[in-house]
């Protein structure tokens, strides 16, 4: 294939949907324009809306290479854009006012901000005055009443800031006299709406993308060249008040599908009010002529006199009263389907509070119905995010509800937050935020409530709606945990069979959350590199994926588990006092529980060779007994007491607090102590693990012993925080403790350089790749709706079919012989068999 007609193949074929009404000159002269651009695959398609006289065949006969569509009535400009769009092949459309010109790089350049960022589906184009000398239209915006308006239309560029019209940008809206949108994207939206007719049903599609998470971007160098109102100057005058009444029924249509059930009820009142207002300050009408308190005379019945300008805004609101049943079915859906909040896209509505018309009345209305609605207010309504757990929240939480818990409080500074457990203990100490525990039945009521749903464990599995009616939420999937690694080790006791059936279905667990989740949350950079695997080998690593963001942070951040930003004070008794130790003597921490991949029988050992040298040593288990019901005892801590008994270690040397420390008394533990230890096995478990009782070692200053293989061992040797020793070696242990408790000199500096290191891991810190997705959530890429390939391959011809699989059979017969092409041409014909059965 030569390099001109690869190049080709690999360009999106674009269709430019051009729609004419009496005004076949200018729609000519558009067509021609356009067949002359250096495009490579472009296709051409003129609706004529029911003209009358021979426009359509004018056009046809003009430009010959247009694929003309006679429409049977005149749909005005939204219903024309869909039947062409119906009629068009291409993976972009492309929709020019017919009294439009486009720039010789129209096209191109769009076409590269669609293949450029996968997340854009439309192009708002640059549109400038047929001169090229002021601006149509460099950004859009939109007030809260429901009026899209162009901003700086009009203004001679030279008097702009290159900022507001040559620098590409997100905007609500592109204008409808020069756009592209993904033809996919466009289908899954259904198109313009119908019933716009014309004026609004660019922002009110606009709108809704943006709703659905799609982005339109503005790029300044897709250029048109338009006369404005050239095709409304064709058909109607300003006076008639038929612009005016579409311009105003369509704004309130537009506001009422596309804003939220709490926005709403607070500006749509506000917004027929000020439409009244709008129309008596237009027409002039005296406000006072009907008012008995202006004055009692004569009773007047003789017709009032009523402009047009005036009658049209009456009419719009009745108009819209009219529409309210079908409008009610189309915001259904575009409620059900948004993933975006109002407040998210107060930005691109630039100046929502703008009053739009320069009548003293109808200002004076605005600034009453603003204040009293409280309109301002109602646009920052806070985002709802759902953290739900499936671990226990009371005083005494493990790890999983600790990271919840800290999950909503930092997020709780910026949204609605719910924290829930579908566990059914939860009594938690006071939170700024809703914490409550639901049943499988009451968890959907949470999530229909969220903006954000933020899941740990198997809480996908409890929640199928978000696979099915709510599968269009955002979701951040934690996945701090590799729960599938840890079975390996803590199913080691079940039977064969039992435990490689836990392990499928965890891993199937995983599998579901990865396949679902937005955004996911690792705790270093080891699980980061794992989880990107585990992606890429579920295919979430798409084309797609990779071209929105090839360095995938955007989909796959490093959040470790934190810590307070606060030091840890003394609020109680610790260990010392509950355990009965005395003031002298020298305390080692293990700040956790005791679980099949850790290896407390080492450290045992270890401490059995220390108390030799070191009578004072003393070794502190912090909870035996896990304060989530569902997780019972494992053998190894078992293991661990009858380890301590035999060596007369129990009660002199080593120490077991059986039940869990409460969270918010755990500093009282941790500042009796004079080191940290943790230890365990060396397997693929420890490689990806991150322990979290390390962090609470940093945030209390202990100096810190660690096994080695772990990404906290590197931590505490890169910055020297404490002793790295190899695995399974109570050698090597005992010689780390006694270093940490002994060398006052060491154990100082290793406090010293915590306190840099600490800072790293408070929870803020830490959090804040989430703080920053929920500021600006957005679907992943390959999660949004509609989105489809943009340059597919072409289809294959016969003779190509042909010559591929003669290749094929000499291919087999090389390879193999005759047995070999039976045996490939067998496959063949079952997989054409699978997928006649797939599509009937």
């Amino acid at each position: 294939m030569a390099q001109g007609e690869t190049a080709r193949n690999t360009q999106p074929l674009v269709s430019v949907v051009v729609v004419n009404y009496r005004g076949a000159d200018d729609t000519i002269a558009c067509l021609r324009a356009l067949a002359e651009l250096g495009y490579p695959r472009l296709e051409i398609v003129c609706v004529d809306n029911a003209s009358p006289g021979d426009d359509a065949d004018r056009i046809q006969a003009a430009v010959p290479a247009a694929r003309v569509v006679d429409s049977d009535r005149n749909l005005g400009f939204a219903g024309g854009c869909n039947l062409g769009a119906r009629h068009a092949t291409g993976t972009v459309l492309a929709f020019l006012n017919n009294d439009a010109r486009p720039h010789a790089r129209w096209v191109d350049a769009a076409v590269d901000a669609l293949r450029a960022d996968p997340t854009v589906a439309a192009v708002a184009s640059k549109v400038l005055d047929l001169d090229g000398e002021r601006a149509d239209f460099v950004d859009g915006g939109l007030t809260w009443f429901g009026m899209g308006y162009k901003r700086h239309a009009d203004t001679p560029l030279a008097e702009l800031p290159e900022a507001e019209h040559d620098v590409a940008k997100d905007v609500l809206f592109a204008t409808g006299s020069a756009m592209f949108v993904r033809a996919s994207v466009f289908a899954e939206l259904g198109g313009f709406d119908d019933d716009f007719f014309m004026f609004y049903e660019d922002v009110d599609l606009g709108w809704r993308l943006n709703l659905r998470g799609w982005r339109v971007r503005y790029v300044p160098t897709s250029i048109a060249y338009h006369r404005h109102h050239g095709t409304m100057s064709a058909v109607d005058s300003p006076d008639s008040g038929r612009g005016t009444f579409l311009l105003e029924r369509n704004a309130l249509c537009a506001l009422y599908k596309n804003l939220s059930d709490e926005t709403l009820a607070s500006v749509l009142p506000a917004a027929l009010a000020l439409t009244v207002r709008r129309a008596t300050a237009r027409g002039e009408l005296d406000p006072t002529q009907l008012d008995l308190a202006s004055g009692v005379g004569p009773p007047e019945t003789s017709p009032v006199p009523v402009s047009r300008g005036a009658l049209a805004g009456m009419l719009a609101v009745d108009a819209f009263v009219e529409r309210l049943p079908s409008l009610q079915r189309s915001r259904a859906e575009e409620q059900a389907k948004r993933v975006r909040t109002d407040a998210d896209l107060l930005p691109l509505l630039r100046k929502a509070l703008e009053p739009a018309y320069p009548l003293p009345r109808y200002l004076a209305a605005h600034d009453i119905l603003t204040e009293v609605f409280g309109i301002e207010k109602t646009f920052g309504t806070r985002r709802t995010i759902c953290v739900v757990t499936g671990d226990t929240l009371t005083k005494r939480m493990a790890g999983p509800a600790i990271r919840a818990w800290n999950i909503a409080a930092v997020l709780a500074a910026e949204h609605d937050v719910r924290l829930v457990s579908v566990n059914p203990v939860v009594d938690p100490p006071p939170a700024p935020f809703t914490v409550t525990a639901a049943s499988r039945r009451d968890l959907a009521h949470h999530i229909a409530w969220a903006d954000i749903v933020v899941l740990q464990g198997h809480v996908l599995e409890l929640a199928p709606s978000l696979k099915r009616e709510y599968a269009h939420k955002i979701v951040v999937c934690d996945v701090y945990d590799p729960m599938h690694l840890e079975l390996l080790e803590q199913g080691k006791d079940a039977a064969d069979d039992r435990r490689e059936a836990d392990l499928a279905g965890v891993t199937r667990v995983l599998d579901a959350q990865l396949e679902r989740g937005d955004f996911f949350l690792c705790a270093s950079e080891r699980q980061r590199h794992f989880w990107l695997g585990h992606l890429t080998a579920l295919g979430r690593l798409s084309p797609q994926l990779y071209d929105a963001d090839p360095t995938t942070r955007s989909l796959l951040a490093v959040v470790p588990f934190g810590l307070s930003p606060e030091p840890p004070r003394r609020t109680g008794p610790g260990l010392r006092s509950t355990l009965g130790l005395s003031a002298g003597d020298r305390v080692v921490l293990w700040a956790g529980g005791v679980y099949s991949w850790f290896d407390p029988l080492t450290l045992v050992r270890a401490f059995g060779t220390l108390k030799e040298s070191r009578p004072d040593a003393r070794l502190v288990f912090l909870g035996m007994k896990h304060p989530n019901p569902e997780v019972g005892e494992m053998d190894i801590a078992a293991r661990t007491r009858r380890l301590a008994d035999d060596l007369e270690l129990t009660g002199k040397h080593v120490f077991f607090n059986e039940q869990w420390v409460p969270y918010d008394e755990r500093q009282n533990w941790l500042l009796d102590a004079d080191c940290g230890v943790t230890t365990h096995y060396e397997h693929v478990e420890t490689m990806f693990a991150f322990r979290t009782r390390v962090l609470d070692y940093l945030w209390a200053g202990l100096p810190i012993v660690t096994t080695d293989g772990d990404a906290f061992a590197d931590l505490v040797r890169d910055e020297r925080l404490g002793v790295v020793v190899p695995a399974e070696d109570p050698q090597a242990l005992a010689e780390a403790l006694e270093r940490c408790l002994y060398d006052t000199e060491f154990a100082q500096a290793c406090r010293e350089r915590m306190v840099s290191v600490a800072e790293r891991f408070t929870w803020p810190h830490v959090l804040r790749p989430l703080v920053e997705f929920c500021r600006d959530p957005r679907p992943a890429a390959d999660r949004l709706p509609g989105a489809d390939h943009l340059a597919p391959a072409p289809r294959p011809g016969r003779v190509e079919l042909v010559r591929r699989d003669l290749d094929l059979v000499r291919s087999y017969l090389a390879d193999g012989g005759p047995t070999e092409l039976a045996r490939r041409a067998v496959g063949r014909v079952r997989k054409i068999a699978r997928q006649g059965l797939r599509r009937g």
